[in-house]
């Protein structure tokens, strides 16, 4: 039966990957944390993120598969992993991570489906927009613009692992984003409510490379985005609710344009 080891919350490893929880130390150091069996599990899957993993005890048991994967796994009381965990109630594992968020020029030179989130605010909308991304088979997600950091430990829950499955990229200026989308043959469609185009009309080709352009929760995109992108586009609403979410309306188009593109 595994035992804690020698680690506490006073050790300065602990005290290193708690700091994490902060963006200006990930941005310093490079690295981030991933929570929770499923997060861990798919940053052990991509092979030289994880640096080192801290497991209760219960968890070191219960996920036996994760342990043989790790370079570094460190059994430790409770009290640890809640020290360094970012949610109220913690599932016995965190893993420190090496950033892996790139950058445009990193990226395929002619991707099929893209969605760029400018100026996303909330840690879980984000996290969920990548997670629909990853669903919909999109090749990378651009988080653009003042947008939360898509390493935030709340964002890295939100996706449910899907982090760790595609590209993405930080890019600070929005409108140089979507000027170097349509360079590399990428329509940009503006997902705005009061958009002059339906998402279902027959004039809207999807099946041409896109990148959806998604704005913020509350404010949606300002002019001059809307106006650089090749079309503004409305989800169409058939019943009475007012309007739809960042997630679900991210997830419409996604998907509308993956089953066009086949």
């Amino acid at each position: 039966m595994a035992s804690p080891g020698d680690l506490t919350v006073r050790s300065g490893r602990v005290k290193t990957a708690r700091r994490l929880a902060t963006r200006a130390f990930r941005a310093k150091t490079g690295e981030f944390l991933a929570e929770g069996p499923q997060a861990v599990r798919e940053a052990l899957a991509e092979g030289g993120v994880v640096i080192e993993v801290f497991a209760t005890v219960d968890a070191t048991e219960r996920y036996p598969e994760l342990v043989g994967l790790a370079e570094t796994w460190h059994v430790v009381t409770d009290d640890v992993v809640e020290e360094i965990a970012d949610s109220v109630t913690p599932q016995g594992l965190v893993a420190r991570c090496r950033s892996m968020l790139t950058t445009l020029d990193d990226f395929p030179e002619d991707p099929r489906l893209v969605v760029v989130c400018a100026q996303i605010r909330d840690p879980g909308n984000l996290g969920a927009v990548i997670r629909c991304a990853d669903a919909a088979g999109a090749a990378a997600v651009v988080v653009a613009g003042d947008s939360v950091d898509p390493l935030n430990p709340k964002v890295v829950r939100s996706t449910a692992g899907s982090l760790f499955h595609l590209p993405i990229a930080v890019e600070r200026d929005v409108e140089a984003t979507i000027a170097e989308l349509q360079r590399r043959g990428s329509q940009v469609l503006a997902a705005d409510g009061a958009g002059d185009t339906g998402l279902f009309d027959d004039d809207l080709d999807l099946t041409a490379p896109t990148a959806w352009l998604m704005g913020n929760e509350a404010h949606g995109l300002p002019a001059e985005w809307s106006a650089a992108a090749d079309r503004v586009v409305h989800v169409p609403i058939l019943g009475r609710a007012e309007s739809l979410n960042l997630a679900t309306a991210a997830a419409v188009c996604l998907y509308t344009s993956a089953r066009e593109q086949g």
